[in-house]
C-alpha cells in the first residue's frame, strides 16, 4: 500500500472511527452500480486528471496498475488537447 500524506496519517490516528467510516463509504461507493472494476478504475483516473487533483491522480494510477497500459495511457491522451 502506498504511503499516505502526513496530514492523512495524523487525521486517521486522531479520529480512527471517522477514518474507518470514510474508508467504508469509499468502498461502498466503489462497489455500487453496474460498472465493472476496470471501468470504475478508468473513470476514477479520468476524473482525477480532469479535476487537477495530483494526489488523487497518483492514487488512481496506482489502483489502475492491473489494467492494460494502453488503456490507462489513452485516458491521459484524451486530456492533452483539453485546456485544464
Amino acid at each position: 500500500m502506498a504511503k499516505l500524506p502526513k496530514q492523512v496519517n495524523q487525521f486517521s490516528k486522531q479520529y480512527p472511527k471517522i477514518w474507518e467510516a470514510f474508508n467504508e463509504l469509499g468502498e461502498r461507493c466503489h462497489e455500487a452500480g453496474p460498472l465493472d472494476e476496470k471501468t470504475r478504475r478508468l473513470i476514477k483516473l479520468a476524473l482525477s486528471i480532469g479535476a487537477g487533483l495530483e494526489g488523487a491522480t497518483h492514487s488512481a494510477v496506482r489502483n489502475a496498475r492491473g489494467l492494460a497500459s494502453l488503456q490507462t495511457k489513452s485516458i491521459t491522451w484524451l486530456f492533452w488537447p483539453s485546456p485544464l
